[in-house]
């Protein structure tokens, strides 16, 4: 059986949400006959050269109609970062109105469930989805649109503030044992609005399973998103993202993706840089152990005049883990006075350890300020030596040294629950003490 023969069989049996409108069968349709004429990437596709999705392509995930959840707004209190905040949970890609709460978002933003907004707005979602997350050359976003069933549709209109973050809590537990999950989220952020997004994807238990996420998110002129994105999956699991953005004029796009969980993981976040003035901010942090292995791709495209982009990611791998970066920054030649830096920065605490990184420019206009970098090493022999001078520990020592590696790279991030919760989540990992 070919490796996308499973998905044949369930997409022949795929049925449309009740009350869809007629034209999500045709772009599913299209989508799945890409999906099968592309089939799995392979190490030979240049931007998967150090990451086989083979364990993916050989697994047959399945999807699944969960029962309703039985869990309660206690069991969800490691995730909830802050109970005031406006929140989206699901449940082995379920909806959960029960845990979640988000009636107080102002009368004019509209958040809805995808298959909510298929039946209420299906001409507006006609003229946004899809059009961002392209599949032609892109196996897992078009098995996305093929098989996406559920997940958020999020509208701000001109000049709206939503003040309070939104957080999307994507959780699976036991009955997502051999399960495939394709969440979509889309945001259309207008002229001079703003918000805040966390993604959240975490699982209760260890099931094997898989999720293949896509997001679509417009930054129109003035505009600001802030989108978080926190990955702490099963470690058995598997986790592919993929987050397309295009900013206005003097937009502001923040990233920051966490990643921590799942056997093998894959976050592809491209933004395109339309209008004058606009910036980008691509951070991240990923954190290994064992055979994990994490694989992060940015692709920045400075398409107008006088825009910045900052990227900074950083790596922590023990174990045998492996980790990725490629990142790429496109200048055109009508986008002068650009404004581009891009860091990436590993640390191996293990002999066994390895990471791949390539930074890329590629750059067509004259007048820019661009640089790049990336380094690769273990922990600086003169501070630990330092440190154990005053009587450290050596562990202790080594353990406070790489949190103060991932703390530079956190302290980026603007949502202080976020912040502090993440940082608590690497000190206790390294340092095995309480974070106070």
């Amino acid at each position: 059986m070919t490796p996308t023969a499973t998905y044949s069989d369930q997409f022949a049996a795929l049925a449309a949400p009740a009350g869809a409108p007629a034209w999500l069968p045709a772009l599913r349709q299209q989508a799945f006959e890409r999906f099968t004429t592309l089939g799995f990437p392979t190490t030979r596709n240049e931007d998967w050269h150090f990451t086989s999705v083979a364990p993916i392509a050989e697994r047959p995930f399945k999807a699944i109609k969960p029962a309703a959840t039985t869990l309660t707004a206690s069991d969800l209190a490691p995730w909830i970062l802050d109970p005031s905040w406006h929140r989206l949970v699901f449940v082995n890609g379920r909806f959960e109105p029960g845990l979640s709460q988000f009636s107080e978002l102002p009368a004019d933003v509209e958040v809805a469930t995808l298959s909510d907004a298929l039946r209420e707005s299906p001409e507006w979602l006609s003229a946004h989805l899809g059009k961002l997350a392209a599949f032609d050359a892109a196996a897992f976003t078009a098995l996305n649109t093929a098989f996406m069933q559920d997940g958020v549709m999020i509208h701000v209109p001109k000049g709206e503030t939503v003040e309070l973050p939104l957080q999307i809590l994507c959780l699976a537990d036991a009955q997502a044992q051999g399960a495939a999950f394709h969440p979509r989220l889309l945001v259309v952020a207008e002229a001079q609005s703003q918000i805040s997004l966390i993604e959240t994807f975490a699982a209760i238990g260890g099931a094997e399973y898989l999720v293949n996420a896509v997001a679509e998110v417009t930054v129109a002129d003035g505009a600001r998103v802030d989108h978080y994105k926190v990955q702490q999956e099963s470690t058995d699991a598997y986790h592919v993202s993929a987050v397309q953005v295009t900013q206005g004029r003097d937009s502001i796009y923040h990233s920051f993706s966490f990643a921590a969980g799942a056997a093998l993981s894959r976050a592809n976040i491209y933004t395109k840089l339309l209008g004058t003035g606009s910036e980008a901010r691509l951070n991240g942090l990923y954190v290994l152990d064992g055979t994990q292995h994490a694989d992060h791709q940015t692709f920045v495209e400075h398409i107008a005049e006088a825009c910045a982009s900052r990227e900074l990611y950083k790596g922590i791998l023990d174990g045998s883990s492996h980790g990725v970066f490629n990142g790429k920054v496109y200048v055109d030649p009508e986008a002068q006075k650009t404004d581009g830096k891009q860091t990436n920065k590993a640390l191996l605490l293990s002999e066994q350890a390895r990471v791949d990184t390539k930074p890329q420019l590629e750059i067509f206009a004259d007048d820019v300020k661009c640089t790049h970098g990336a380094t690769v090493g273990r922990l600086d022999e003169l501070p630990l030596f330092y440190l154990k001078s005053r009587g450290i520990g050596a562990e202790t020592a080594k353990a406070l040294l790489t949190y103060a590696f991932a703390a530079e790279v956190l302290e980026t991030i603007e949502n202080d629950p976020l912040r502090l919760a993440l940082e608590r989540t690497v000190f206790e990992r390294f340092t095995h003490a309480s974070f106070e």
